[in-house]
């Protein structure tokens, strides 16, 4: 009190603090010694205390002091010894031996977080009171930023039906990595953050379509197939809206979190949506203005207690860990990008643009479906599932993205996969795929009950073929062997008659022969001891 007394100018002995107190703050809260005040505050001081004012007084204290410098800490003694007061080292120490602004503890829905504070008597006292934060965070796109739009679509039902289907026939690994690669392929700009399996799989986890080994739940994916694509997309949008474990932070591309420690997705994810539903719908709004917005004004919107050190994530790219608030941009900024470019992108909820073809994302603004989406309801306007399938003699099939995928993810069961282009999935029937089907406990009829339902036409020798091998198997096969060629039928005859016979196989005419897998060398060297030299064909 008796340094607030003294760089106020207040002429008070204090002697006993019960009595002077209250004749302090008298004066304090007197408007024409408090304006007088404000007015001698250096202007960096005063930037800060106008700064707290416009967000309603109040302001985290570590986001309070990254911006306006440490307060040092110091006992009583040390305090009377040095007088920090007389040459503070920051506006925030200038406020704070000012009694101008306080430290305590604040309960928020996150829980107690430490806030820097204007005192209630003061904060009615200022002249710039009266002024409010920003109501949105960065600022309108501008024409270069939009000029190449990128609006948003349903393409992760398709992809969800493809991984789907991968997993329920058990493709190798190698096979399921290889999907997302023509993911990347087919879509219309190299995004900064492409769709990735495992993200994919994490939505798919996080909606109940794949139990705890990632394998489809039958059931569950037979209702999600069958549902219209609003009704698929909207079962997405909520899943991953209301998922207390769906944690963006482990799927960012380049980092690399490590170590016990651990966040609240959920309530991150909230904070974003809050900051997005500032924006005005249908506006394009700069991305990198957007998170520098969220950087100014809410930076520990994913770490209420503002700890940036006790966070253990590595930077993939160069191995060393993203400690300190000097790595906000590679893991909050990442984390905001990563959301709207890609989970909010794929979902359907923002449209995105770039300044032109396969630039990186610089706007973004929610689409036409966000509104229902966001409010758990179907998004209307979405194509309807009427394609067919087109089926070759060869056994090829052709499935257009449109046709319904309940019925592609079925043909996918008894097929190979060939690949997809834009609007075609590639599938082909083999003795292989329907011996893997048979395994799996499915019937060729009733691969034909699917074809004779989603196609125009089957050709009859496709009919033919499928009902023959359900009865007899595989009646053709083209195999890879090695041939040994003699130069008369002797040879061989003395080779047959030769321990090198069990390395044999069939004959193919009298002076030709299959080798077995793996006999060659063995072949070459008994022919040598035989007296005959013999080379092989590569």
């Amino acid at each position: 009190m008796r340094i607030i007394a003294e760089l106020w100018g207040l002429d008070i002995k204090i002697v006993d603090a019960h009595i002077a107190i209250p004749q302090i703050v008298l004066h304090l809260v007197d408007p024409e010694t408090f304006y007088e005040n404000i007015e001698l505050l250096p202007n960096k001081a005063r930037e800060a205390l106008e700064d707290l004012a416009v967000n309603d007084g109040l302001m985290p204290w570590s986001q309070f002091i990254r911006r306006y410098g440490e307060v040092r800490e110091m006992g009583p003694g040390r305090r009377d010894r040095e007088k920090p007061y007389l040459d503070p080292i920051s506006p925030a120490e200038t406020l704070w031996y000012q009694g101008l602004i306080g430290r305590t503890f604040f309960d928020q829905s996150t829980g107690a977080r430490e806030y820097a504070y204007i005192p209630r008597d003061f904060y009615a006292l200022l002249p710039f009171s009266d002024k409010t934060a920003p109501s949105t965070l960065g600022r309108n796109a501008s024409r270069r930023e939009s000029s190449h739009p990128l609006p948003t679509n349903d393409r992760i039902l398709d992809h969800a039906c493809t991984l789907l289907a991968a997993l329920r026939t058990g493709l190798p690994e190698e096979g399921i990595a290889s999907l997302s690669d023509q993911w990347v392929e087919n879509s219309p700009t190299l995004f900064e953050v492409p769709l990735t399996n495992q993200t994919l799989q994490t939505i798919l986890f996080t909606a109940g379509l794949l139990d705890k080994d990632g394998l489809p739940q039958s059931e569950a994916v037979r209702t999600f197939l069958e549902a219209s694509r609003g009704e698929a997309l909207s079962q997405l949008v909520s899943s991953y809206l209301n998922s207390p474990d769906f944690n963006e932070l482990h799927l960012i591309p380049d980092l690399q979190p490590e170590g016990a420690w651990k966040n609240d997705p959920l309530q991150t994810r909230k904070e974003i949506f809050n900051f997005l539903s500032l924006i005005p719908v249908g506006t394009w709004w700069s991305l990198n203005e957007f998170i520098a917005g969220v950087r100014e004004h809410h930076p520990d919107f994913q770490r209420p207690t503002g700890d940036y050190d006790s966070w253990f994530i590595r930077d993939i790219k160069t191995g060393k860990f993203l400690r300190g608030f000097e790595h906000w941009d590679k893991v909050e900024g990442a984390l905001i990008r990563f959301t709207v470019t890609g989970l909010l992108y794929w979902l359907g909820i923002v449209d995105l643009a770039a300044p032109s073809v396969n630039a990186p994302i610089e706007a973004f603004r929610l689409s036409k479906w966000s509104d229902a989406l966001l409010k758990g309801n179907n998004p209307k306007g979405m194509p309807e599932e009427t394609d067919t399938i087109l089926v070759t003699s060869e056994a090829r099939l052709r499935v257009p993205r449109l046709t319904p995928r309940v019925a592609r993810y079925q043909v996918a069961r008894f097929c190979l996969w060939d690949g997809e282009d834009e609007e075609i999935y590639k599938y082909q029937i083999t003795p292989e795929s329907l011996q893997r089907a048979r395994k799996q406990g499915l019937q060729t009829s009733h691969l034909l009950t699917i074809l004779r339902s989603y196609t125009s036409t089957i050709p009859p020798t496709i009919v033919k073929a499928l009902e023959r091998w359900e009865e007899r198997g595989t009646e053709a096969r083209i195999e890879h062997h090695y041939v040994l060629r003699l130069s008369s039928p002797d040879i061989l005859k003395e080779l047959r008659s030769s321990r090198a016979v069990r390395f044999l196989g069939e004959p193919l005419g009298t002076t030709a022969i299959i080798v077995k897998p793996g006999a060659r060398e063995k072949i070459i060297a008994t022919l040598a001891e035989m007296g005959y030299l013999g080379e092989i064909d590569l």
